[in-house]
């Protein structure tokens, strides 16, 4: 139950039974007076009670959190999750026995899960929330791969003087690349295709 209706002779106290059937505190509400209620004369007459909505607030972060961890348990991994906030950056991060279920090959399975699990944040926030998931420091060991391959493939491209196509990546990782390159006088960075299959190319100027 997310939302209830109650009255009460004032309206703190249509709040508590509303608090109480919803079993949440004020803090975790969002409270909705219909009417404020009048006060009877002398007790007998001319009377209304006080009325008010009261829901449950969602926390987008905690819905995501929560999905992260039911599909994790979901593959036989049960991890302890970190959250970072930073703005409308959110990063998870993992840790706990099996993160290589949840790494999968090259970060394809992490990847995967950061889609849903953004999805799952974004369907009940008011304002776009970008979610980044980490586990056992992958992402920085990744990022330096991946710069490593930039390098190694803009020489390649210069050498054989032909460009240089790579497999398709996430937009954060194909950032790496552009950004590893972005100060060379040798080659140009730029990606092509449609998402989920965008790749990026490297050229000789």
């Amino acid at each position: 139950m997310r939302e209830v209706e109650a009255t009460g002779q004032t309206v703190e106290e249509a709040i508590e039974s509303a608090l109480s059937q919803l079993k949440i505190t004020k803090e975790d509400a969002e409270i909705n007076i219909i009417d404020q209620g009048k006060k009877s004369l002398f007790g007998l007459f001319g009377g209304r009670p006080a009325i008010v909505q009261v829901k449950k607030a969602i926390d987008p972060v905690k819905e995501a959190q929560d999905f992260l961890l039911s599909v994790a348990r979901e593959m036989g991994v049960e991890p302890t999750i970190e959250v970072k906030k930073n703005g409308r950056d959110i990063e998870f991060q993992l840790s706990g026995e099996k993160m290589a279920l949840l790494i999968g090959k090259r970060g394809q399975t992490l990847n995967a899960l950061q889609h849903l699990t953004q999805l799952a944040a974004n369907r009940t926030s008011e304002q776009f929330l970008n979610i980044v998931l980490d586990a056992e420091n992958y992402r920085a060991r990744r990022k330096q791969t991946l710069t490593t391959l930039a390098q190694r493939l803009a020489e390649k491209a210069l050498r054989t003087n032909r460009s240089v196509s790579l497999e398709p990546m996430p937009s954060y990782e194909r950032k790496v690349i552009h950004t590893a390159l972005v100060e060379s006088t040798t080659v140009d960075t730029f990606s092509e295709g449609r998402e989920p299959n965008r790749y990026i190319v490297i050229s000789p100027k």
